[in-house]
């Protein structure tokens, strides 16, 4: 399947809700495009399609970037790495900070849960400012890991989170609003 009939298909089973979390905001809810077989196989296809031959794991980050990770991995033979919500996860951990709209917030990942120098691909639904995506990075960097890219099912232009980006990663996204 071609990139067109990717995107034409996942649009398809995408719903878009109008003034949701607030009013001015229109979210874009990826929950139909799980859902239905074809669509989600499409779009974990073409999450990595770009990165093919360059990337040891994926890197879902918390929480819809998980099941894009896991969906990916298992068609292309590569493992997954949690990237977590502080936490939550067991064993000794590295953590990564970052600002949101009213404050901050902060990812880890297990110490040593991959060789130095794996190859990771950064796996997530929406580049929006570029803050959760960049933190995940980072971390990546901080643990001895190589950010071999980020791709995402949805770019949401307007916010500039490719341009914190550019210049340091490769970026692909599947949708753009």
């Amino acid at each position: 399947m071609d990139d067109a009939q990717v995107r034409e298909l996942v649009e398809s089973k995408l719903a878009t809700i109008p003034d949701f979390p607030e009013p001015g905001v229109l979210f874009r809810d990826l929950t139909p495009v799980f859902a239905d077989g074809p669509a989600f196989h499409a779009l974990a296809e073409a999450l990595t399609a770009p990165f093919a031959g360059r990337f040891d794991v994926l890197a879902g980050v918390e929480a819809r970037g998980f099941l894009l990770a896991g969906a990916a991995s298992a068609l292309c033979g590569a493992g997954v790495l949690p990237v977590r919500k502080a936490g939550k996860l067991p064993r000794a951990v590295l953590r990564e900070e970052y600002d949101l709209e009213y404050g901050t917030a902060a990812l880890e990942v297990h110490e040593g849960e991959l060789p130095p120098g794996s190859r990771v691909l950064i796996v997530d639904d929406v580049l929006a400012t570029g803050g959760t995506v960049g933190a995940a990075a980072r971390l990546v960097e901080r643990a001895g890991w190589t950010v071999a890219g980020v791709s995402v099912a949805i770019e949401l232009e307007a916010l500039g989170g490719r341009g914190m980006l550019a210049g340091r990663y490769d970026v692909h996204s599947v949708l753009r609003y």
